[in-house]
């Protein structure tokens, strides 16, 4: 009876440590999931400079023709329904899956094209395949025949949205409307 009786004490400690460590090694989890450092025009970046930021994270690249220009501007469109005040802690990051042909220069005016609190980043083929395989997300080069692009990009396309304690909340496919990336953004905006 001594024996089950320690054996249900030494059970009981060992949920009641799990249950107390758990959410700790799932935030360390999460972090190192969404963890990425880029170069921008202005230096490098990572994930953790944006603490105290609502952060959008966006992988394309500035030859899109149609999905990177719809998500950027469906994104910037609901960001413009909020006042300059409510949006003056948020960052747009659009990521670059094309190193190749975009310059860092090029990033800056692309993204400011679309608003003045987006930023542009890339870095090394290496890096951006670790960061969107961590994301979950996709992208490769399409060989274009006869064309002076030379190639294209196939590219899943998402807005990674994520909280001012850099907590990550919503994934955002870029068929939704303003009105849901509005609301998804009056989340992390607060």
């Amino acid at each position: 009876m001594k024996n089950f009786l320690r054996l249900g004490i030494i059970f009981l400690v060992a949920v009641i440590l799990i249950s107390l460590i758990k959410p700790f090694i799932e935030n360390y989890q999460e972090k190192q999931k969404y963890a990425f450092t880029v170069d921008t025009i202005d230096g490098k970046i990572s994930k953790e400079d944006f603490k105290g930021k609502a952060l959008a994270v966006y992988f394309g690249y500035t030859y899109c023709p149609d999905v990177c220009p719809t998500s950027l501007s469906s994104l910037s469109q609901a960001l413009n329904s909020f006042t300059e005040e409510e949006t003056k802690d948020f960052v747009g990051l659009f990521i670059s899956v094309d190193p190749d042909r975009d310059t860092l220069q090029n990033l800056k005016e692309y993204t400011h094209y679309f608003h003045k609190n987006f930023i542009g980043g890339t870095s090394s083929k290496e890096n951006i395949d670790d960061i969107t395989k961590r994301y979950e997300s996709y992208y490769k080069k399409i060989p274009l025949e006869n064309s002076a692009m030379g190639y294209s990009v196939s590219h899943t396309s998402y807005i990674y949205l994520f909280d001012k304690e850099g907590k990550f909340i919503a994934k955002v496919d870029h068929f939704s409307d303003p009105s849901k990336i509005k609301e998804n953004l009056a989340a992390i905006l607060k």
